[in-house]
């Protein structure tokens, strides 16, 4: 075989190969002798059937057969006698294949670039930490025994006020027509807490059980229901109770009914509980400058390819979001040419972080072991109860899907790995500042805004399912 390079620009190559006649011949006549070893042609014994004959018979489709297993064995050999990495498929160019002729084909290829890692132990990191006090401890418990709170019947004829329930019977219209799902009996509605329709609670707040009231909703322009959306509707609403909440007392008998055996128990799991809950938002802020850190300590040449196809996911998403009236306010003000610039920056950190992950833990042996990805298929499982063999198995026989589990656990294995030589200092903090959403400062993978937007889309390049971890693991922090 022989292997011309012919243009050498940035990552992208460009080869002529000459693969001899004689080695293609080699792999006809093989190919055919398979043929004629199990085929079945009147008049000859398998294994008997001429040379010939086979190949007049099966020639034009073995040619076929062996083109496209000669050519991609030998690229794949050529760029590894080059010490060259693809960074997706080769466009592949016939040139010449004749019978008796050798195979002529030009290839052109983009490489993956070399990366070299930046000291870890000279990255300085920040670990956010919030300690757990008696007052969220207390406030925890509070919400708990709100949310056990009964309701009973009032003995007087008050009025009702926010925090009580109401039972109440209602129809509603539109333009004087009664609309489906608009008329309820004895539906029970707490006041104060919004969990209606808009004004509909603020309007009924002040009547008397036995008292009846017109009430006027006016529905968004942007309703789900087009037959609602914009429209003014009239309901014709009777208090029939008033029930006043029971208050909860903060005692054993609380803990006793949230499965504890006593108040003290029940205060140490709810410690537990936010001190795990804090520690989650604090790797995330910890992840967030990392992946901050090395984005700007790295500048390496991108691969075109696997670029352009993040920058087109996310383009998708971002026009999806623009469709529904869901970007950000600065992006609204923006012209689409300024949208693209700007996504196009964060489709290029986003692709340099993935390249980044996947050569640090390829360089290092990362691996993500089957007992990982069976824990990471249990938790996938504890959310649909019952139906816990058919996550398994829908994981099983999807790769796809399973090398969606596994992108987000191997890039927090290389996270920890770095994190581990970086320097880390402490630094405590508020809860609400923790709390605080880490896109309102900057986006893990691209500083990216997009309102319910942000690209999570797959590549169907075989190198962008591997290298690019950076950036949609580091989205669901």
């Amino acid at each position: 075989m022989q292997v011309t390079e012919t243009n050498a620009e940035g990552l992208k190559r460009e080869f002529t190969v000459v693969v001899p006649a004689s080695d293609v011949e080699a792999k006809l006549v093989t190919r055919l002798g398979e043929i004629g070893a199990t085929v079945t042609i009147p008049g000859f014994r398998p294994g008997k059937v001429p040379a010939a004959l086979l190949r007049k018979r099966y020639g034009d489709a073995v040619r076929g057969e062996v083109l496209e297993k000669t050519i991609n064995e030998s690229w794949q050999q050529a760029l590894t006698d080059e010490g060259l990495k693809p960074a997706s498929e080769p466009k592949v160019e016939i040139v010449t294949f004749e019978e008796g002729a050798d195979l002529e084909y030009k290839l052109d290829v983009e490489l993956m670039p070399e990366i070299k890692p930046v000291d870890f132990s000279a990255l300085k990191l920040e670990r956010k930490v919030v300690k757990v006090g008696d007052d969220e401890i207390n406030q925890t418990l509070q919400r708990l025994a709100e949310s056990r709170k009964n309701f009973e019947e009032i003995s007087g004829k008050r009025a009702s006020k926010d925090g009580d329930q109401v039972v109440v019977d209602f129809k509603g219209t539109v333009g004087g027509e009664e609309f489906p799902g608009g008329s309820m009996t004895d539906f029970e509605l707490e006041l104060g807490v919004g969990g209606f329709l808009p004004g509909f609670e603020e309007q009924i707040t002040g009547t008397k059980a036995g008292g009846t009231k017109v009430v006027t909703v006016s529905m968004p322009d942007d309703h789900p229901n087009d037959e609602l959306k914009g429209k003014e509707l009239i309901f014709d609403v009777t208090v029939k109770e008033i029930r006043e909440a029971t208050p909860v007392t903060v005692d054993d008998e609380l803990a006793k009914a949230n499965g504890m055996e006593s108040l003290e128990a029940l205060k140490d799991a709810v410690r537990e509980e936010l001190g795990r809950e804090y520690g989650q938002l604090s790797r995330a802020h910890l992840k967030r400058g990392l992946l901050d850190e090395l984005s700007d300590a790295h500048d390496f040449e991108l691969p075109e390819g696997i670029l352009d196809g993040e920058f087109d996911a996310i383009w998708k998403q971002v026009m999806d979001a623009k469709e529904r009236d869901g970007l950000d306010e600065d992006d609204k003000a923006k012209s689409e040419d300024e949208l693209k610039e700007r996504y196009r920056e964060i489709a290029s950190r986003r692709v340099r972080l993935g390249l980044l992950i996947s050569e640090v833990g390829q360089s290092n042996n990362i691996t993500v072991t089957q007992d990982d990805l069976n824990k990471a298929m249990q938790v996938e499982a504890t959310r649909l109860p019952g139906h816990e063999a058919r996550v398994f198995e829908y994981y099983q026989k999807n790769p796809e899907a399973m090398q969606e589990l596994q992108a987000p656990i191997f890039e927090d294995k290389v996270v920890d790995f770095i994190v581990e030589m970086a320097t880390v200092t402490e630094v405590e903090t508020t809860i609400e500042e923790l709390s605080r959403d880490p896109d309102d400062t900057t986006e893990a993978a691209g500083d990216d805004k997009t309102k319910k937007g942000s690209s999570k889309a797959k590549s169907k390049s075989k190198a962008k399912a591997t290298k690019r971890t950076g950036a949609k693991a580091a989205d669901k922090e």
